[in-house]
């Protein structure tokens, strides 16, 4: 992806989180210059890789298959497996209409996905083998606003504004926006989006980037080669 659509993105993401009642935490709007300068003090940002996030897949077909995403808050591992601590993490995100996020699941991450407003939320659901592989031919069950919610396999729940879904390792989902654009919000546990993201197809989790203009903001695939250690 270039940098100028990235940074298109993110001017029009912030726009539709603001036109919703939600605004972003200070350090979403420093300059990589500002950012570099709060790296020592910002070490928790970094580490726990929060921010910025806009992903192609790695199709170079951002408006087909594609997702923003904003980590406002994240764990860690370390706490989650001893069980105590900050073991929650926190996003939003924003799916466009038809802009399909791929089928995936996760192998740690147990999440809720909320309708915050625009249009309607699809989420395609699919089961687990016995060895929490992809199973098109299974269903399961999912719970939607507390309640137990039966799926069959390749079920198309649709979620409008203000409600949501709690899906679990091994419950396999793509989505997208029907009839517009949705602003999501994800509360999960410790999210790791290096190694607990599982996809059907071998697809990328971040974009590859040609520096065509400087950035706005740094995403959180630039910290490693933007920020001091």
């Amino acid at each position: 992806m270039k940098r100028s659509r990235i940074n298109d993105i993110m001017a029009a993401a912030d726009e539709m989180i603001r036109h919703y009642g939600f605004v972003l935490p200070p350090f979403a709007y420093w300059t990589p210059e500002e950012f570099r300068a709060n790296a020592a003090k910002a070490r928790r940002v970094i580490d726990a890789r929060m921010g910025w996030d806009i992903t192609d897949f790695g199709a170079e077909k951002f408006d087909e298959m594609g997702l923003f995403l904003f980590t406002l808050r994240n764990g860690s591992l370390d706490d989650l497996k001893r069980g105590g601590g900050m073991c929650y993490a926190e996003k939003l995100l924003i799916s466009r209409q038809d802009q399909l996020s791929p089928m995936h699941t996760h192998f740690l991450k147990a999440e809720d996905i909320i309708n915050r407003g625009g249009a309607t939320l699809v989420i395609e659901l699919c089961g687990s083998d016995d060895k929490g592989g992809y199973a098109p031919d299974r269903g399961g069950m999912v719970r939607c606003d507390g309640i137990d919610v039966p799926y069959t396999p390749g079920m198309k729940l649709k979620l409008q504004p203000g409600e949501s879904v709690t899906l679990m390792p091994g419950d396999w989902h793509a989505f997208w926006g029907e009839g517009g654009d949705v602003l999501i919000g994800e509360v999960s546990t410790v999210n790791d989006d290096l190694t607990d993201n599982i996809y059907v197809q071998p697809i990328g989790r971040f974009a590859e980037i040609e520096e065509d203009v400087a950035p706005t903001h740094l995403l959180v695939s630039d910290y490693d080669s933007w920020l001091p250690r």
